[in-house]
């Protein structure tokens, strides 16, 4: 784990990369990192987040910037930016059902090819996807869900890079952590090794791979 500031982060994200966004309506979400990736205007991204927030919040500020080519969620309904560029064509948006989506992230992190799942078997939802019989039962094989990068953001870091989140700011950060080639983290609070009680660190330090310096 290195600290960087936030700017150099994100200077190592390149236009059209695939990145993670941990966050539940911008609870949860590293806007500091978001606000760069704005500033520094990184175009064509493929987004992986679990909503599309709302305008001026959140991952909301990456459709406001017009800085998304594709959008992999839940659902985009509290966004009016990006249901309009969805309809016009200026995005490509892919939805999964919640429960799939983070099971596809766990799966991509625990190094699975997929999850089996009966969501959506005789549905839109499954066409084009291989379909496997269990004990009688249809299920569809969803892949894994990987990205380059995951924008993490917890309530405490200690020096090593050991995380724990605060109440439901948790949500999808802690499984995306462990989805991705490259951890970028920004933390409420910094902490010496050894503040966090070691069976209260949720994200291991060996996962992450730079913290934003405070300040």
């Amino acid at each position: 784990m290195k600290a960087v500031s936030v700017e150099e982060a994100v200077a190592m994200i390149p236009p059209g990369a695939s990145v993670m966004v941990g966050g539940f309506m911008g609870v949860g979400t590293p806007e500091r990192l978001l606000d760069e990736v704005v500033r520094q205007k990184k175009t064509g991204l493929t987004l992986i987040c679990n909503d599309a927030a709302i305008p001026g919040k959140g991952v909301g500020k990456l459709f406001d910037a017009a800085l998304v080519s594709k959008l992999i969620a839940t659902h985009i309904g509290l966004n009016p930016n990006a249901q309009k560029q969805m309809l016009a064509n200026q995005i490509a948006v892919d939805l999964i059902p919640q429960g799939t989506f983070v099971e596809r992230i766990r799966a991509g992190g625990c190094g699975l090819g997929g999850v089996l799942t009966p969501t959506g078997v005789g549905t839109l939802v499954a066409e084009g996807k291989k379909q496997i019989e269990v004990d009688g039962k249809p299920f569809l094989l969803e892949t894994a869900l990987r990205a380059q990068f995951a924008l993490v953001h917890a309530f405490l870091a200690d020096y090593l890079g050991n995380l724990a989140y605060a109440l439901t700011s948790r949500n999808f950060n802690p499984i995306m952590a462990m989805a991705a080639d490259t951890v970028i983290v920004t933390a409420e609070n910094i902490v010496p090794v050894g503040v966090i009680a070691p069976d209260h660190v949720v994200t291991p330090a060996p996962l992450v791979d730079y913290l934003i310096a405070n300040g």
